[in-house]
């Protein structure tokens, strides 16, 4: 890097020892530069990726020997004994510490508390300095029967999901005294090299320009488009894919000679487009990040994941193309798997402070049992009795392949309930198969839009459990029913306009003399009258007036064209016209109104006449002709 003096200083003050301590110094890696701008949004409130974990230790002696076991690690990897340092900075940079003790904070619980991981999360918090190595922190407890607790925060800037593996492979290592066996450490700087000095920057956005060009919108699920968030409403759900699913799935996808993800990737996307509205859908992908990454990366701890999108056109593609495309585009992606998601954003058609997308898949291959199996054993006598992962999007699905055996762990943010969207997932992928092995027999590729994702007992309650809907109407017409609900609520607002407002009982009284006036100009059932009015309660009068006199209003727009208006008024054989007095006279120049009888509703004449008319509702013998529910109550020109 190019540091200026004064940026040399800067780096140096914020290590503690100084420049005996600065072992080198680079830029971010991709995610990195993520990771900062949500650790920066959260403004030291909780962030989105400080990754808590809770251990359970037989003894203190287990939780010492861990602890010193898990400071060598810290001290093999650069790592995980690395700063961020951004003010001040014209770029942010990663500073290597040569030392970086790993901080244990001893916590004291009440005895008596029902929850003492709770209790241990809340002390612990979850923000964390990034301007201090190392970003793992230890908070330790003890409990009253002898056993202690570890809550490990370690921050998503110097660890991924196969970090942590590479962690607790270490540590026992460590702890089985076959640390010195262990082969060297490789820097991360070199994976930073890699990512920066892989594929120019033009290339990556060529790519996703010619991929993402058109975008103009983000695919939101449910409607969600905040991605600022912390992650800490989330809520987590769990669901297995069953021995039966599982096999299929591995069969077809050998047999169509893709991944078992792939396949998934697909069937996502066809259950995206159903709760976005959409058939043209991008959501995120996360990327294993170490494929391309040179020699060594699979033993290399660090933050190698990056997530970038991918698009499918759900409406356009069969089940088999679908798969076909899927593979391509999958493949293509790995070309590009470290540029940065800012870059792919900037080449879409999607406005800059938008997000392209707001929910991602995350394929993940585990040889360390996972979370939320309650005290799963981690370490020989340590159990884990919480570990959880956040994200800032609204919706991730996390799909958990333990090699003989497949489940989804959905986390989404209220109201969306993230079993039902693992139930979606399921079926879809389950209908998907089926799909899939009906083409590969010889049949034809069905469109993978026509993919259900709902299984029979969902299809039943949304299609017609929530459509069971059907209620006896009483043959009324709009008039009868208005009245009855001035009946119910006399006194209520009904109209609010302007800051005046109107109550049932004076809207009905204003409405019912008009209406009068109307009838006693020949006005009834079928009988067309054109409503000229600005926007106002006064306007609501008129066409509540209208429909009491049994005929339909016709509403003319006063800014529409003088021939749109007379083509209007002949076409729809207008009878009378409702009007202001300010309206008057630009109607007055429209060929044909002055043919059609006008009422001024604010001519001080019309208005005097008015008061003196009964407010109560015309009664059928009092209208000309008798009201039906099935004549016209209004006519429209669009």
């Amino acid at each position: 890097m190019d540091l200026s003096a004064e940026e040399i200083e800067r780096v140096v003050a914020s290590v503690e020892g100084g420049a005996a301590n600065v072992a080198d110094v680079y830029p971010l890696a991709p995610l990195q530069e993520g990771l900062l701008f949500h650790h920066l949004l959260a403004d030291g409130g909780e962030d989105a990726y400080v990754l808590p974990a809770v251990l359970e230790f037989a003894t203190r002696a287990k939780l010492d020997e861990t602890v010193e076991a898990l400071q060598r690690v810290v001290d093999r990897h650069d790592i995980y004994r690395t700063s961020i340092v951004w003010e001040g900075m014209s770029v942010p940079v990663q500073v290597v510490w040569r030392h970086a003790g790993l901080p244990v904070v001893e916590v004291t619980l009440d005895p008596r508390s029902a929850d003492p991981v709770a209790e241990l999360l809340a002390a612990g918090g979850a923000s964390v300095d990034l301007g201090r190595a190392p970003l793992v922190h230890l908070y330790v407890a003890g409990l009253p029967d002898g056993r202690w607790l570890a809550l490990m925060r370690a921050h998503h800037m110097v660890q991924d999901h196969t970090a942590v593996e590479l962690m607790l492979r270490e540590v026992q290592e460590f702890l089985a005294g076959r640390g010195g066996a262990l082969p060297p450490s490789l820097p991360f700087r070199n994976f930073v090299a890699q990512a920066r000095g892989g594929k120019e920057r033009f290339e990556h956005e060529r790519y996703f320009a010619e991929l993402l060009g058109d975008v103009t919108e983000p695919t939101a699920p449910f409607g969600l488009v905040d991605t600022r968030r912390d992650g800490a409403d989330a809520v987590r759900a769990r669901v297995p894919f069953g021995q039966d699913l599982h096999s299929r799935l591995r069969n077809v996808s050998q047999r169509l000679g893709v991944s078992t993800a792939t396949v998934l990737h697909v069937a996502w996307a066809r259950v995206l487009a159903a709760v976005s509205g959409r058939q043209d859908v991008v959501f995120g992908t996360v990327l294993f990040g170490r494929m391309n990454a040179g020699a060594g990366a699979d033993r290399v701890p660090g933050p190698f994941m990056n997530t970038l999108p991918v698009r499918v056109r759900v409406d356009e593609l069969g089940v088999l193309a679908a798969v076909s495309a899927m593979r391509g585009q999958l493949a293509g992606l790995l070309e590009h798997e470290h540029a940065p998601l800012a870059v792919a954003q900037r080449a879409s058609g999607v406005a800059g402070d938008t997000p392209l997308f707001t929910s991602f898949l995350n394929y993940r291959h585990n040889t360390v049992q996972d979370e939320d199996d309650g005290r799963d054993m981690v370490l020989e006598g340590v159990r884990l009795l919480f570990s959880r992962e956040r994200t800032n999007y609204p919706l991730a699905v996390s799909v958990d392949d333990d090699g003989d055996e497949i489940s989804l762990a959905v986390d989404a943010v209220a109201p969306v309930d993230p079993q039902a969207v693992g139930l979606l997932v399921r079926t879809a992928a389950q209908r998907l198969v089926d799909a899939l092995e009906q083409g590969l027999a010889g049949g034809s590729d069905v469109p993978l839009s026509a993919v259900g994702v709902l299984d029979g007992a969902e299809r039943r309650r949304v299609v017609s459990e929530w459509n069971d809907t059907a209620v006896d109407v009483p043959v009324l017409s709009l008039p009868d029913l208005f009245e009855a609900q001035v009946a119910r609520t006399p006194d209520a607002v009904a109209v609010v306009s302007e800051g005046v407002e109107v109550s049932y009982a004076e809207l009905d009284a204003r409405a019912n003399r008009l209406a009068r006036l109307l009838i006693g100009r020949g006005l009834g059932p079928e009988s067309v009258v054109a409503v000229a009015m600005e926007r106002g309660v006064d306007m609501v009068v008129a066409l509540l007036a209208v429909l009491k006199a049994g005929g339909a209003y016709l509403p003319i727009d006063p800014e529409y064209p003088a021939d749109r208006i007379a083509f209007t008024l002949a076409d729809a054989q207008a009878q009378c016209v409702l009007t202001g007095t300010e309206l008057l006279s630009r109607l007055s120049g429209v060929e044909g109104v002055a043919h059609v009888p006008r009422v001024v509703v604010d001519d001080p004449a019309v208005a005097g006449g008015l008061t003196a008319l009964d407010s109560t509702a015309p009664s059928a013998g009092e209208r000309a002709g008798v009201l039906l529910p099935e004549h016209p109550a209004y006519v429209i020109y669009t």
